[in-house]
């Protein structure tokens, strides 16, 4: 009985968090029917109700809610200490989570990560790609990528690449119809392709630095995406002056499809970091992965 209960806590526990019965069923490779089944078992068994199901969504009750809140972190526990036992064998195995730009992922994570794939078979990686930020913890990723400068104080953070820098960049058909733009205020007599950031919906400002201060400028123009890729093909279009980390552009600027400007007002900054909260026994496959990604500073 006591084995058939932590089966079912599990169940419940995955159910809850994922807010729906597919999703958990697929997690946890078994079929929706029999999840259905051993949630059920387990509310006769305590004679409460701890989920709401609805046709669209499914929901803890008060009862659900308190029950995962007691029993979820220690699952969680358990689940680490199993992962831990993986040490003991020839080969570290385990899945990791990362939430990560899809940017960073082709040029920087499936890079370095490659080479541990093919020594570590038993090891799996779930990348969850997105343009927005994603809260680590309660959508219990293992860790995710971002600037350096973005990262919350409370979190680990490793660095995985260089610094980087921004680009302002259009391709040479738009200035041969326009002036070369001397200063970032000049800009605002351009077209310019706008961003809209996913995360807070508003339009990106230019941020440009020098040595001897900082300047932002909000610029105009005919487009706004909010994804890097389009913004880089409307560029080479020649529908306007563009503004990005400069690895999004390079190709584009050294075959000379695109023209730099302002690279007096584009000083480096941090870089990508993958960030992860503070953890006493990390799993093997997961110490793997951050030593992969790590860069190795020159001695």
């Amino acid at each position: 009985m006591a084995r058939r209960n932590l089966n079912d806590l599990l169940f419940f526990v995955t159910v809850a968090r994922e807010g729906s019965f597919t999703r958990a069923a697929a997690q946890l490779g078994v079929t929706q029917p029999a999840l259905s089944q051993a949630i059920s078992g387990l509310e006769e068994r305590m004679q409460i109700r701890l989920l709401t199901r609805t046709t669209r969504s499914v929901s803890p009750t008060a009862a659900g809610e308190r029950l995962l809140q007691s029993v979820g972190h220690r699952i969680d526990e358990i689940t680490a200490e199993l992962d831990m036992l993986t040490e003991l064998r020839d080969k570290p195995a385990g899945t990791v989570r990362i939430t990560c730009g899809p940017n960073v992922l082709k040029t920087t994570l499936l890079p370095k990560l490659t080479p541990l794939l093919r020594e570590y078979p038993d090891i799996h990686i779930e990348f969850d790609a997105n343009h927005g930020f994603r809260d680590i913890v309660a959508d219990r990723f293992d860790a995710g990528v971002r600037l350096g400068d973005t990262i919350d104080k409370d979190m680990i953070a490793v660095p995985i690449g260089p610094k980087l820098r921004m680009a302002a960049v259009a391709s040479p058909d738009y200035f041969a119809r326009h002036p070369l733009p001397r200063t970032p205020h000049e800009l605002t007599r351009h077209q310019c392709i706008n961003q809209r950031m996913i995360r807070s919906g508003g339009i990106y400002v230019w941020d440009f630095d020098r040595q001897g201060g900082d300047l932002n400028v909000r610029v105009s123009g005919q487009l706004t995406f909010n994804t890097s890729e389009h913004i880089v093909d409307a560029a080479l279009a020649g529908l306007g002056i563009a503004f990005l980390p400069e690895e999004e552009l390079g190709s584009h600027i050294a075959e000379g499809r695109l023209i730099r400007v302002l690279e007096e007002w584009c000083l480096p900054f941090p870089g990508y970091y993958l960030y992860y909260p503070s953890r006493k026994q990390p799993s093997p496959a997961f110490s793997l992965v951050v030593d992969a990604l790590r860069v190795r500073r020159k001695s």
